[in-house]
């Protein structure tokens, strides 16, 4: 998300940076591209407007133009912005007093249903809430029979199925239920329509008289751009949001959505939706988004997932290992799965200061989640003696291993290369070796040669 945003404003800041002291009027032109990158990434033009209006004069201050490092006070500045813009703070959930309703609305095919099930698991795992969900929606063909196998695959509770009951009906019973059922969350899936209309609008009111919900959550596909502006104007008018959702982030390279919608509505973006699977669901924190748009990186959201998805236990075997300067195939396939639950190669490097600067020399390299895929492909086709000592692998068992994982030769000499360098960094480290070892692994242009290709 906001990748385009982010190429854009790099660009302007370098600009500056290269200049030294600023005049005014190379503020201005620097704003005058900012505003443009805006507009480009879909923000609505009002936003925007506003968003130039409260920059401008910060960044002509006499604090900015005269200061040691100008340039960087008007990042700071645009950062801070970009903050106030988004919302400040990541706003929570308010689940109060059990059992807590949360309407989950918003128009058909922007991802509602899925969502429901992603947030109930989020609560439950993370939050070790108990959770129920029920599906209001008697419109869509199988849209209760939907939430019911994602509550299954999630390890969710659904509210059992009654034919030719109204939403209005279903509501009450899942509210009767939660309470009886001792249930901390009840999460509640309203029917969408292609467009906003009297009859969505009507129903969804209804509901909510009836539920009292603690939330009211807006969920909206990111890629739509002003749409789900607009979408989200029109339900905050008739039904007061409390927050927003913004699904399929990952697919959205302009971001302008999310910019616009907290000024649009006042309710703040809560979530974000940023792949298929049901953990891939992320709370929205604006300073860190804030971050990402300038290319100063997430860390501290790494390290967060790493937390969460990382195997303790594994982590610690392959500690113990490394002090003793091992590290075989099993060890590299095992870093390569806790790669993907990171969200792959693209999800890790989103997330480190800086790597919009050389985006298109990782675009050259090729580098995508494919190839994790297929060098999971490559090592799961050595035998069990081949894993546990690469150095087995000759000529006719690379061109063995090559056609079992239905790759070129090439492919597996550059994995054998990539463990070779993995295995001596392990070595130095476990020896306690000076200097950085990582920067010898990761190369002199931050990948490493011969592994991906477009690199040798």
């Amino acid at each position: 998300m906001f990748d385009s945003l982010q190429s854009r404003l790099g660009g302007v800041f370098d600009k500056l940076r290269g200049r030294g002291a600023l005049s005014e009027s190379d503020v201005d032109a620097a704003l005058t591209e900012v505003r443009t990158a805006l507009v480009e990434a879909d923000v609505a033009l009002g936003v925007v407007d506003d968003f130039i209006a409260k920059v401008r004069p910060r960044a002509i201050g006499e604090n900015v133009i005269r200061s040691v490092q100008p340039s960087q006070q008007v990042v700071k500045i645009v950062h801070d912005q970009l903050v106030e813009t988004l919302g400040s703070d990541n706003a929570a959930l308010n689940l109060g007093s059990a059992p807590a309703p949360i309407l989950m609305v918003g128009l058909q095919g922007s991802g509602k249903t899925t969502t429901s099930a992603k947030l109930a698991l989020m609560l439950q795992t993370r939050e070790k809430k108990r959770v129920l969900m029920a599906s209001l929606d008697v419109n869509r063909p199988a849209a209760m029979e939907q939430l019911k196998i994602l509550g299954e695959q999630a390890g969710v509770s659904t509210l059992p199925i009654v034919t030719n009951q109204m939403p209005l009906d279903i509501a009450k019973r899942a509210m009767a239920a939660a309470r009886v059922g001792g249930y901390d969350v009840l999460i509640l899936d309203t029917a969408g329509r292609q467009h906003v209309d009297e009859q969505l609008m009507a129903e969804v009111a209804h509901v909510r008289d009836a539920v009292k919900p603690h939330e009211t959550l807006l969920v909206a596909d990111s890629l739509t751009g002003q749409d789900a502006v607009n979408i989200a104007k029109s339900f905050n008018e008739r039904v007061p949001l409390s927050g927003i959702i913004l699904t399929r982030a990952d697919g959205d390279a302009r971001g302008g959505a999310a910019l616009s919608m907290r000024a649009v509505t006042g309710a703040p973006i809560k979530f974000l939706g940023t792949g298929e699977k049901l953990e891939a669901l992320e709370a929205f924190h604006p300073a860190r988004v804030a971050a990402r748009i300038l290319d100063m990186g997430d860390v501290v959201s790494l390290v967060e997932k790493a937390s969460e998805t990382i195997d303790k236990e594994k982590a610690e075997k392959l500690a113990a290992k490394m002090k003793k300067g091992s590290f075989d195939m099993d060890d590299l396939a095992e870093q390569l799965r806790q790669m993907k639950k990171l969200g792959g190669m693209q999800g890790v490097l989103a997330m480190l200061p800086g790597v919009g600067k050389v985006k298109s020399q990782l675009d050259a390299a090729g580098i995508d989640d494919k190839i994790l895929t297929h060098q999971e492909a490559i090592i799961s086709s050595m035998t069990r003696k081949e894993r546990a000592d690469p150095d087995l692998v000759n000529g006719s068992r690379r061109k063995r291993i090559a056609a079992g994982a239905g790759v070129e030769v090439s492919d597996v000499n550059k994995l054998l290369k990539m463990h070779r360098q993995m295995s001596d960094l392990m070595k130095k480290v476990g020896k306690g070796g000076r200097g950085n070892p990582l920067a010898g692994l990761m190369g002199a242009g931050g990948i490493p040669p011969g592994i991906f290709p477009g690199r040798r």
